[in-house]
């Protein structure tokens, strides 16, 4: 027995899509091994009423937890991608942005819980500003207060110098998320990030040598080489259960180091990578991850 998901009006086939209005808004969440947590993002978003409409695709990296079961059972409007092997973040991404349909795409992460009155406000701000390509909420924690890195500028060595500096001298970070401020930023963080498709179909999808960290601050660069603005948009706020600093887990460390290599590789020429490749014990010694 199909459980009723009335409130957001989910469409579940092509065929439904080609009948109905255009779709508002596909959402896009990566999954793995994070079934009870995957499941409370799904119930966040279909709690209350929307006047959008919307598609939910789940791409499961092949966890070995109950995630596709319980979503199959409890969920049944969303699409399920199911992979046989962990993909990484951008690939899985890029995998449900080929299947979306909606106007606008909005990549969420499964340790999140976004109402529906949160994602109308970033709708509501690309509505209002066409040379937006991206947008992203602010990002709270669990215990109240808020989540670091929701958005920041592209990682230069001019860029990592002022952080390291700012954290040497002030013990600060250099950002201040916690800003009222609507403002232009360098990219927002692929925890929660509503992309416009017209920007997906002029820059690309995500660039899969990334496997995590650094995709999101390429996609949106190249967003912005297309002419497009990326805004921090705060007065939309989502809870971000996860976040946890990287110090505490090798593994996501020494991805983030080897994604920022890349990142560098890709996009600056042979100084700036010998000035990473010099700088970086150092540097890591002060941010201390």
């Amino acid at each position: 027995m199909k459980m009723s998901l009335p409130h957001w009006k989910p469409l579940r086939s092509a065929r439904l899509v080609e009948m109905a209005a255009p779709i508002d808004l596909s959402i896009v969440i990566v999954n793995w091994n994070t079934a009870g947590l995957l499941c409370d993002c799904l119930r966040a978003l279909y709690a209350a009423p929307s006047r959008r409409t919307f598609e939910t695709i789940i791409v499961d990296n092949a966890s070995s937890d109950e995630s596709v079961t319980r979503v199959r059972r409890e969920f049944p409007p969303a699409q399920i991608i199911q992979n046989t092997q962990n993909l990484g973040f951008a690939r899985g991404n890029n995998q449900g942005l080929r299947a979306s349909q909606g106007h606008y795409v909005l990549l969420l992460n499964s340790d999140t819980q976004a109402s529906s009155s949160a994602l109308e406000a970033l709708l509501d701000f690309m509505d209002h500003h066409p040379e937006a390509g991206a947008c992203g909420p602010r990002l709270l924690k669990p215990e109240g207060g808020i989540q670091p890195f929701a958005f920041g500028e592209d990682p230069t060595p001019g860029y990592l110098l002022r952080r390291a500096f700012n954290r040497l001298l002030f013990q600060r970070p250099l950002h201040d998320w916690n800003t009222d401020r609507v403002q232009v930023v360098g990219f927002i963080a692929g925890t929660c990030l509503l992309v416009r498709r017209t920007a997906i179909q002029q820059a690309g999808l995500l660039d899969e040598g990334f496997f995590m960290y650094f995709e999101d601050n390429d996609w949106c660069r190249r967003f912005r080489e297309h002419g497009w603005k990326i805004y921090y948009c705060p007065q939309a706020a989502i809870l971000h259960l996860g976040g946890q600093s990287i110090a505490r887990n090798p593994q996501a460390r020494e991805a983030y180091y080897h994604s920022l290599r890349y990142f560098y590789v890709k996009h600056y020429r042979w100084p700036a990578r010998l000035w990473l490749w010099l700088a970086l014990p150092w540097y890591r010694q002060v941010v201390r991850y």
